[in-house]
């Protein structure tokens, strides 16, 4: 029975120029061209693109690198309002410091000036 059955043809999809696809017969199509190598200088990126660039190319998926894009700007953000914080913290006991030095030393001034009267008053 299967001798009456042709022979079978090797048949492609291909994707035609506006995108859509269709089968084509493999003795009509051009023949197979080496892919070419894209050499990509990461060094004349962008600071901000090259950690994707490398990401991408060492395989990582899309959604490390899309995860990169919104969390990199807002650790830097973060990071900024924490180091903000801790300067005006530091400034604040710096001033504190200073009050208390200087209440000190005014109240020690007073008590040895009246300690010292006290003393050679008797």
């Amino acid at each position: 029975m299967n001798q009456h059955l042709p022979a079978p043809r090797a048949v492609t999809v291909v994707q035609l120029p506006d995108g859509t696809y269709t089968y084509a017969d493999t003795a009509h199509l051009p023949a197979p061209q080496a892919p070419q190598q894209i050499v990509q200088h990461i060094h004349q990126a962008p600071p901000d693109r090259t950690v994707q660039r490398i990401a991408l190319g060492s395989g990582v998926g899309a959604g490390a690198v899309a995860a990169g894009v919104y969390f990199g700007p807002l650790l830097v953000a973060a990071l900024t309002a924490i180091a903000a914080n801790l300067a005006m913290l530091a400034f604040i006991a710096l001033v504190l410091g200073w009050c208390v030095v200087t209440v000190v030393r005014a109240v020690g001034d007073s008590a040895k000036s009246t300690g010292k009267r006290g003393r050679n008053g008797r």
